[in-house]
Protein backbone atom coordinates (compact mmCIF):
# COMPACT_ATOMS: atom_id res chain seq x y z
CA UNK A 1 0.00 0.00 0.00
CA UNK A 2 1.17 3.51 -0.81
CA UNK A 3 0.39 6.30 1.65
CA UNK A 4 -0.12 9.89 0.55
CA UNK A 5 1.73 12.34 2.79
CA UNK A 6 1.76 16.11 3.22
CA UNK A 7 4.53 18.24 4.71
CA UNK A 8 3.61 21.50 6.43
CA UNK A 9 6.62 23.80 6.75
CA UNK A 10 8.31 22.27 3.72
CA UNK A 11 10.67 25.19 3.10
CA UNK A 12 12.49 24.83 6.45
CA UNK A 13 15.38 22.61 7.50
CA UNK A 14 13.20 19.87 9.00
CA UNK A 15 10.73 20.06 6.14
CA UNK A 16 13.55 19.60 3.65
CA UNK A 17 14.92 16.61 5.52
CA UNK A 18 11.46 15.03 5.66
CA UNK A 19 11.15 15.49 1.91
CA UNK A 20 14.54 13.86 1.33
CA UNK A 21 13.47 10.81 3.33
CA UNK A 22 10.03 10.69 1.73
CA UNK A 23 11.64 10.67 -1.71
CA UNK A 24 13.43 7.40 -0.92
CA UNK A 25 10.61 5.73 1.02
CA UNK A 26 9.05 2.93 -1.09
CA UNK A 27 5.60 3.27 0.44
CA UNK A 28 5.11 7.04 0.44
CA UNK A 29 3.76 9.42 -2.18
CA UNK A 30 4.19 13.16 -1.68
CA UNK A 31 1.06 15.28 -1.76
CA UNK A 32 0.81 18.89 -0.57
CA UNK A 33 3.84 20.91 0.49
CA UNK A 34 2.95 24.00 2.50
CA UNK A 35 4.62 27.10 3.88
CA UNK A 36 3.79 30.45 5.42
CA UNK A 37 5.74 33.39 4.01
CA UNK A 38 7.10 31.27 1.14
CA UNK A 39 3.70 30.12 -0.11
CA UNK A 40 3.33 30.54 -3.86
CA UNK A 41 6.99 29.86 -4.56
CA UNK A 42 8.48 26.73 -6.07
CA UNK A 43 9.99 24.26 -3.65
CA UNK A 44 13.22 24.16 -5.65
CA UNK A 45 14.01 27.72 -4.61
CA UNK A 46 14.21 26.60 -0.98
CA UNK A 47 15.25 22.93 -1.23
CA UNK A 48 17.57 22.83 -4.26
CA UNK A 49 19.01 19.49 -3.15
CA UNK A 50 15.66 17.85 -4.03
CA UNK A 51 15.35 18.14 -7.83
CA UNK A 52 12.66 15.45 -7.88
CA UNK A 53 10.33 17.92 -6.11
CA UNK A 54 11.75 21.18 -7.50
CA UNK A 55 8.65 22.15 -9.49
CA UNK A 56 6.21 21.60 -6.64
CA UNK A 57 4.55 24.85 -5.57
CA UNK A 58 4.31 25.67 -1.89
CA UNK A 59 0.75 26.40 -0.76
CA UNK A 60 -0.57 28.01 2.39
CA UNK A 61 -0.57 25.95 5.57
CA UNK A 62 -4.28 25.41 6.05
CA UNK A 63 -6.38 22.43 7.09
CA UNK A 64 -8.00 22.50 3.66
CA UNK A 65 -4.66 22.09 1.88
CA UNK A 66 -3.62 19.32 4.28
CA UNK A 67 -6.89 17.40 3.91
CA UNK A 68 -7.08 14.21 1.86
CA UNK A 69 -3.76 12.76 3.01
CA UNK A 70 -3.04 9.60 4.97
CA UNK A 71 -0.18 11.22 6.89
CA UNK A 72 0.52 14.87 7.73
CA UNK A 73 3.91 15.97 9.00
CA UNK A 74 3.92 19.30 10.84
CA UNK A 75 7.36 20.90 10.62
CA UNK A 76 6.23 24.21 12.07
CA UNK A 77 7.58 26.64 14.68
CA UNK A 78 6.95 25.74 18.30
CA UNK A 79 3.49 26.59 19.66
CA UNK A 80 1.93 26.75 16.19
CA UNK A 81 1.14 23.10 15.43
CA UNK A 82 -1.72 22.74 17.92
CA UNK A 83 -4.03 25.16 16.13
CA UNK A 84 -3.76 23.44 12.75
CA UNK A 85 -3.84 19.96 14.31
CA UNK A 86 -7.26 20.69 15.81
CA UNK A 87 -8.67 21.14 12.32
CA UNK A 88 -7.37 17.89 10.84
CA UNK A 89 -9.55 14.82 10.51
CA UNK A 90 -9.20 12.28 13.31
CA UNK A 91 -8.54 9.50 10.79
CA UNK A 92 -5.28 11.11 9.62
CA UNK A 93 -1.94 10.16 11.15
CA UNK A 94 -0.50 13.49 12.31
CA UNK A 95 3.17 13.72 13.28
CA UNK A 96 4.30 16.93 14.93
CA UNK A 97 8.01 17.72 14.63
CA UNK A 98 7.61 20.76 16.90
CA UNK A 99 7.31 20.90 20.68
CA UNK A 100 3.57 21.43 21.08
CA UNK A 101 2.65 17.95 22.30
CA UNK A 102 5.88 16.62 23.84
CA UNK A 103 5.43 17.64 27.47
CA UNK A 104 3.02 15.89 29.80
CA UNK A 105 3.21 18.53 32.54
CA UNK A 106 1.12 21.60 31.69
CA UNK A 107 2.96 23.78 34.21
CA UNK A 108 6.33 22.90 32.65
CA UNK A 109 5.00 23.83 29.21
CA UNK A 110 3.66 27.16 30.41
CA UNK A 111 6.92 27.95 32.23
CA UNK A 112 9.20 27.25 29.27
CA UNK A 113 6.95 28.19 26.34
CA UNK A 114 4.68 30.85 27.82
CA UNK A 115 1.45 29.68 26.17
CA UNK A 116 -1.43 27.41 27.11
CA UNK A 117 -0.61 23.71 27.11
CA UNK A 118 -2.23 21.89 24.17
CA UNK A 119 -1.93 18.42 25.70
CA UNK A 120 0.43 15.54 25.03
CA UNK A 121 0.61 12.99 22.21
CA UNK A 122 2.31 9.62 21.94
CA UNK A 123 6.02 10.29 22.19
CA UNK A 124 8.02 9.36 19.10
CA UNK A 125 11.20 7.85 20.55
CA UNK A 126 10.93 4.08 19.95
CA UNK A 127 14.12 3.21 21.84
CA UNK A 128 13.25 5.06 25.07
CA UNK A 129 13.54 2.42 27.80
CA UNK A 130 11.30 2.40 30.86
CA UNK A 131 12.24 1.23 34.36
CA UNK A 132 10.07 -1.85 33.70
CA UNK A 133 12.24 -2.79 30.72
CA UNK A 134 9.54 -2.02 28.16
CA UNK A 135 10.19 0.55 25.44
CA UNK A 136 8.26 3.45 23.97
CA UNK A 137 8.03 1.54 20.67
CA UNK A 138 5.04 -0.41 21.99
CA UNK A 139 3.03 2.78 22.50
CA UNK A 140 3.71 4.09 18.98
CA UNK A 141 2.26 1.10 17.12
CA UNK A 142 -1.16 2.11 15.80
CA UNK A 143 -0.99 5.69 17.15
CA UNK A 144 -2.74 8.48 15.27
CA UNK A 145 -1.00 11.46 16.88
CA UNK A 146 2.76 11.45 17.49
CA UNK A 147 5.05 14.07 19.02
CA UNK A 148 8.61 13.88 17.70
CA UNK A 149 11.28 14.48 20.39
CA UNK A 150 13.61 17.44 20.45
CA UNK A 151 17.01 16.82 18.86
CA UNK A 152 19.05 17.72 21.95
CA UNK A 153 16.68 15.63 24.03
CA UNK A 154 17.25 12.60 21.79
CA UNK A 155 21.02 12.75 22.25
CA UNK A 156 20.85 13.11 26.04
CA UNK A 157 18.03 10.63 26.61
CA UNK A 158 19.49 7.80 24.55
CA UNK A 159 22.91 8.42 26.13
CA UNK A 160 21.79 8.19 29.75
CA UNK A 161 18.60 6.11 29.92
CA UNK A 162 20.25 2.66 30.12
CA UNK A 163 22.51 3.68 33.02
CA UNK A 164 19.59 5.16 34.92
CA UNK A 165 17.34 2.20 34.22
CA UNK A 166 20.00 -0.19 35.55
CA UNK A 167 20.53 1.94 38.67
CA UNK A 168 24.20 2.53 37.88
CA UNK A 169 24.15 6.32 38.25
CA UNK A 170 22.44 8.83 40.50
CA UNK A 171 19.37 10.61 39.07
CA UNK A 172 20.61 13.97 40.35
CA UNK A 173 23.49 16.13 39.19
CA UNK A 174 23.24 15.01 35.55
CA UNK A 175 25.21 17.39 33.34
CA UNK A 176 25.35 17.48 29.54
CA UNK A 177 27.19 19.80 27.17
CA UNK A 178 26.19 19.54 23.51
CA UNK A 179 28.05 20.75 20.44
CA UNK A 180 25.26 21.52 17.99
CA UNK A 181 25.32 22.29 14.26
CA UNK A 182 23.81 25.57 13.11
CA UNK A 183 20.77 23.88 11.55
CA UNK A 184 19.74 23.08 15.13
CA UNK A 185 18.82 26.73 15.54
CA UNK A 186 16.44 26.67 12.53
CA UNK A 187 16.34 28.83 9.42
CA UNK A 188 14.72 31.68 11.32
CA UNK A 189 17.46 31.84 13.96
CA UNK A 190 18.27 35.20 15.48
CA UNK A 191 21.07 37.12 13.80
CA UNK A 192 23.46 36.48 16.68
CA UNK A 193 23.25 32.75 15.95
CA UNK A 194 23.82 32.94 12.21
CA UNK A 195 26.39 30.56 10.75
CA UNK A 196 28.29 33.45 9.16
CA UNK A 197 29.08 34.76 12.65
CA UNK A 198 30.13 31.33 13.89
CA UNK A 199 32.87 30.68 11.36
CA UNK A 200 35.93 29.89 13.44
CA UNK A 201 33.96 30.39 16.64
CA UNK A 202 31.54 28.68 19.02
CA UNK A 203 28.76 30.13 21.13
CA UNK A 204 26.68 28.76 23.98
CA UNK A 205 22.96 29.48 24.15
CA UNK A 206 20.02 28.59 26.39
CA UNK A 207 22.38 28.84 29.37
CA UNK A 208 21.39 28.44 33.00
CA UNK A 209 18.57 25.91 32.81
CA UNK A 210 16.35 28.02 30.57
CA UNK A 211 16.54 25.92 27.40
CA UNK A 212 13.11 24.62 26.44
CA UNK A 213 14.35 21.05 26.10
CA UNK A 214 15.19 20.84 29.81
CA UNK A 215 11.80 19.59 31.07
CA UNK A 216 11.59 17.12 28.18
CA UNK A 217 14.96 15.61 29.12
CA UNK A 218 13.87 15.23 32.72
CA UNK A 219 10.50 13.81 31.69
CA UNK A 220 12.16 11.09 29.61
CA UNK A 221 14.87 10.13 32.06
CA UNK A 222 12.36 9.95 34.91
CA UNK A 223 10.60 7.17 33.00
CA UNK A 224 13.85 5.23 32.79
CA UNK A 225 14.78 5.50 36.46
CA UNK A 226 11.30 5.50 37.96
CA UNK A 227 11.81 8.67 39.98
CA UNK A 228 12.36 12.37 39.39
CA UNK A 229 15.56 13.48 37.68
CA UNK A 230 17.66 16.62 37.96
CA UNK A 231 19.45 17.48 34.73
CA UNK A 232 21.38 20.47 33.46
CA UNK A 233 22.45 20.89 29.88
CA UNK A 234 24.11 23.55 27.82
CA UNK A 235 24.03 23.57 24.01
CA UNK A 236 26.91 25.18 22.14
CA UNK A 237 26.57 26.21 18.51
CA UNK A 238 29.66 25.19 16.58
CA UNK A 239 30.70 25.84 12.96
CA UNK A 240 29.21 22.75 11.33
CA UNK A 241 25.93 22.66 9.44
CA UNK A 242 24.40 19.64 11.14
CA UNK A 243 25.00 17.14 13.90
CA UNK A 244 25.06 16.92 17.70
CA UNK A 245 27.85 15.61 19.87
CA UNK A 246 26.56 15.28 23.44
CA UNK A 247 28.92 14.72 26.36
CA UNK A 248 26.84 13.70 29.37
CA UNK A 249 28.05 12.85 32.87
CA UNK A 250 26.36 11.50 35.99
CA UNK A 251 27.51 10.41 39.44
CA UNK A 252 28.46 6.75 39.38
CA UNK A 253 27.17 4.39 42.05
CA UNK A 254 30.01 3.23 44.34
CA UNK A 255 32.15 0.45 42.92
CA UNK A 256 30.78 0.70 39.38
CA UNK A 257 33.03 -0.97 36.79
CA UNK A 258 33.11 -0.31 33.08
CA UNK A 259 32.14 -3.92 32.33
CA UNK A 260 28.86 -3.53 34.23
CA UNK A 261 28.14 -0.25 32.46
CA UNK A 262 28.79 -1.80 29.05
CA UNK A 263 26.56 -4.76 29.92
CA UNK A 264 23.66 -2.45 30.78
CA UNK A 265 23.91 -0.70 27.42
CA UNK A 266 24.23 -3.99 25.56
CA UNK A 267 21.11 -5.27 27.30
CA UNK A 268 19.17 -2.14 26.35
CA UNK A 269 20.42 -1.49 22.84
CA UNK A 270 21.82 -4.81 21.64
CA UNK A 271 18.90 -5.43 19.29
CA UNK A 272 18.40 -1.82 18.18
CA UNK A 273 19.05 -1.27 14.49
CA UNK A 274 19.84 2.43 14.78
CA UNK A 275 21.94 2.53 17.96
CA UNK A 276 25.56 1.37 18.15
CA UNK A 277 27.47 1.22 21.42
CA UNK A 278 31.09 1.48 20.37
CA UNK A 279 33.90 -0.66 21.67
CA UNK A 280 36.09 0.63 24.47
CA UNK A 281 38.52 3.15 23.03
CA UNK A 282 36.29 4.19 20.11
CA UNK A 283 34.71 7.63 20.25
CA UNK A 284 31.65 8.87 18.33
CA UNK A 285 31.92 11.72 15.83
CA UNK A 286 29.17 13.65 14.09
CA UNK A 287 30.78 12.88 10.72
CA UNK A 288 30.19 9.18 11.35
CA UNK A 289 26.40 9.58 11.54
CA UNK A 290 25.93 12.33 8.95
CA UNK A 291 22.82 11.73 6.85
CA UNK A 292 21.87 8.56 8.74
CA UNK A 293 19.31 7.65 11.37
CA UNK A 294 22.12 6.26 13.50
CA UNK A 295 23.11 6.94 17.09
CA UNK A 296 26.68 6.24 18.18
CA UNK A 297 27.48 5.97 21.88
CA UNK A 298 30.70 5.47 23.82
CA UNK A 299 31.11 4.83 27.54
CA UNK A 300 33.76 5.70 30.12
CA UNK A 301 34.15 6.04 33.88
CA UNK A 302 36.09 8.95 35.33
CA UNK A 303 37.23 7.19 38.48
CA UNK A 304 38.88 10.26 40.01
CA UNK A 305 35.67 12.27 39.73
CA UNK A 306 33.36 9.33 40.38
CA UNK A 307 31.34 10.03 37.26
CA UNK A 308 30.10 8.08 34.28
CA UNK A 309 30.83 9.76 30.94
CA UNK A 310 28.64 8.99 27.94
CA UNK A 311 29.34 10.50 24.52
CA UNK A 312 26.59 10.40 21.92
CA UNK A 313 26.59 11.51 18.28
CA UNK A 314 23.51 11.99 16.09
CA UNK A 315 22.52 13.91 12.99
CA UNK A 316 20.12 16.48 14.44
CA UNK A 317 18.04 16.61 11.25
CA UNK A 318 17.69 12.83 10.85
CA UNK A 319 17.63 10.87 14.11
CA UNK A 320 17.15 14.19 15.88
CA UNK A 321 13.95 15.05 14.00
CA UNK A 322 12.91 13.89 10.52
CA UNK A 323 14.30 10.37 10.84
CA UNK A 324 12.53 9.93 14.17
CA UNK A 325 9.33 11.13 12.48
CA UNK A 326 9.64 8.57 9.67
CA UNK A 327 10.64 5.79 12.08
CA UNK A 328 7.60 6.53 14.25
CA UNK A 329 5.34 6.76 11.20
CA UNK A 330 6.52 3.32 10.08
CA UNK A 331 5.61 1.85 13.46
CA UNK A 332 2.25 3.58 13.57
CA UNK A 333 1.31 2.30 10.11
CA UNK A 334 2.61 -1.22 10.67
CA UNK A 335 5.45 -0.86 8.16
CA UNK A 336 8.99 -2.14 8.64
CA UNK A 337 10.53 0.22 11.20
CA UNK A 338 13.60 0.85 9.07
CA UNK A 339 11.71 1.53 5.82
CA UNK A 340 13.06 4.62 4.06
CA UNK A 341 15.81 5.08 6.63
CA UNK A 342 19.51 4.42 6.37
CA UNK A 343 21.90 3.18 9.03
CA UNK A 344 24.79 4.15 6.77
CA UNK A 345 26.37 7.58 7.09
CA UNK A 346 28.00 9.72 4.44
CA UNK A 347 31.80 9.56 4.35
CA UNK A 348 33.40 12.93 5.27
Amino acid sequence: MVYKVAVAGASGYVGGELLRLIASHPELELGAVTAHSNAGQKLGAHQPHLPVFADRVLVDTTAKNLAGHDVVFLALPHATSAAIAKELDASVLVIDCGADFRLEDASAWEKFYGTEHAGSWVYGMPELVYKSGSKQREKIVGAKQIAVPGCNVTAITLALAPALKAGLVEPTDIVSVLSVGTSGAGKSAKSDLLASELLGSARAYGVGGVHRHTPEVEQNLAKSVGTSVQASFTPVLVPMSRGILAVSTAIAKPGLKLEALQAAYSDTYGEERFIQVLEDGQLPATASVLGSNNVQISLAIDEAAGRVVVICAIDNLVKGTAGAAIQSMNLALGLAEQSGLSAIGVAP
